[in-house]
């Protein structure tokens, strides 16, 4: 039997310099999630001696990224000395690029919003978004300590690199993810650059801004122009091999249903996304849905049409995402309103029987993510900065 020349290539250990980054973001993430620690409580939690924690400590605080408070009263011996997070120790920059928009954050190393930018787009390829790009990041850099800039992280509309699908449609942005086209603004801006899909980036802006805080299994499906989903399983974000994990808008729901521009007939993404509502309204599918008023009543026909098809649709989608990923809960949001996304998900129980059908849920199947519009781009903001600061245990093994 044949296997990937991935598969058997072998795993090899780790050297020094990867333990050392590693336990520092170990020492990191823990003082993220209590808030304040002394180096006591670190040796305690992250089991590393005391030796390296007073050593990691020493680090972080020359570099700024730790802050230092009052010793605490003891009856007796020397004080212990709480640390907490320096929100000015680091900052990331966030882009959310989508077909007639492009949102920028800046965000500190606490994860708090420091500055945003919005500038007006259609279709733009990367060389036209870049001087857009690089205007965003200069206006951040005179708001900051430029030193102080950890990275940039950018979100879009997937699926990425795939022939025939990438590139075609009302919802592609082609030649974006082109390794070229990063290198060149990691060149223009000495700084390092992610890029993830909007969906998935959405899934982290709502597990660390919205109702998805505190859970470590959910599925968000982000309603844009197209349908996208973003697997937050086991704590942490799936992004799949190809950073194409998700593209759920592809499965068909409908079978010789509606041509799909993929080539295939009864997408998902035919039925449930920003692009089939406009079909429904009368527009061109590659308008900008926000330019539209869809609370005036000569939308309101269209809206229920586009409802009559998308319901019995994501009733389908989210019976194969339960039963695949067996999820806490699934959250839907995007660029739609909240009160269309609201019909839709009202609309839509009661869901077909799945493995989700359970009396012991502590929350619902489905509901509406609350963490805003600007979801994706804090999203790929603080992917940046959870690259800092949290422990990959598997970067200790580099397959």
């Amino acid at each position: 039997m044949q296997t990937s020349s991935k598969s058997n290539k072998p795993t090899t250990g780790t050297n020094l310099e990867h333990a050392r980054l590693h336990n520092r973001r170990v020492v990191l993430e823990a003082i993220r999630q209590a808030g304040r620690l002394t180096r006591a409580d670190l040796t305690r939690l992250t089991s590393l001696t005391a030796q390296t924690i007073s050593n990691i400590v020493a680090e972080l605080l020359s570099e700024s990224k730790l802050s230092v408070h009052a010793p605490e009263k003891t009856a007796r011996g020397q004080p212990p000395i709480p640390l907490s997070i320096n929100p000015d120790g680091g900052f990331s920059i966030g882009f959310h690029v989508e077909q007639h928009q492009i949102v920028a954050v800046l965000l500190d190393l606490k994860g708090v919003t420091r500055g945003r930018r919005v500038h007006a787009v259609s279709y733009p390829t990367f060389a036209e978004a870049l001087p857009l790009l690089l205007k965003c990041i200069e206006w951040f850099r005179r708001k900051v300590s430029a030193e102080r800039l950890l990275g940039i992280g950018i979100a879009l509309p997937g699926p990425f690199g795939v022939a025939g699908m990438s590139a075609v449609g009302p919802t592609s942005m082609p030649g974006w993810d082109d390794e070229q086209s990063l290198a060149l603004l990691r060149e223009r801006t000495g700084l390092p650059v992610l890029m993830e899909n909007d969906a998935t980036a959405a899934a982290m802006g709502e597990r660390l801004y919205g109702v998805a805080g505190g859970l470590r299994d959910f599925a968000y499906l982000f309603v844009g122009h197209g349908l996208g989903s973003g697997l937050y399983l086991d704590n942490r974000l799936y992004s799949g091999h190809w950073r194409n994990a998700g593209e759920i808008g592809h499965v068909i729901v409908v079978p010789n249903g509606k041509t799909c521009y993929c080539g295939k007939r009864g997408c998902l993404e035919r039925y449930v996304s920003g692009a089939s509502l406009l079909e429904h309204l009368g527009v061109g599918a590659d308008q900008n849905l926000s330019d539209l008023d869809l609370t005036d009543n000569q939308h309101a026909a269209g809206i229920e049409r586009w409802l009559a098809e998308a319901v019995p649709a994501l009733r389908h989608a989210i019976n194969v995402l339960e039963s695949l990923l067996d999820p806490e809960t699934m959250l839907v949001g995007g660029m739609l309103s909240n009160d269309i996304l609201a019909r839709l998900i009202d609309q839509s129980f009661p869901l077909y029987p799945s493995v989700s059908g359970r009396e012991d849920r502590a929350h619902a199947r489905l509901q509406l993510g609350t963490a805003g519009p600007d979801c994706v781009a804090l999203g790929a903001a603080a992917l940046v900065v959870l690259a800092e600061l949290s422990p990959d245990y598997q970067a200790l093994l580099k397959a």
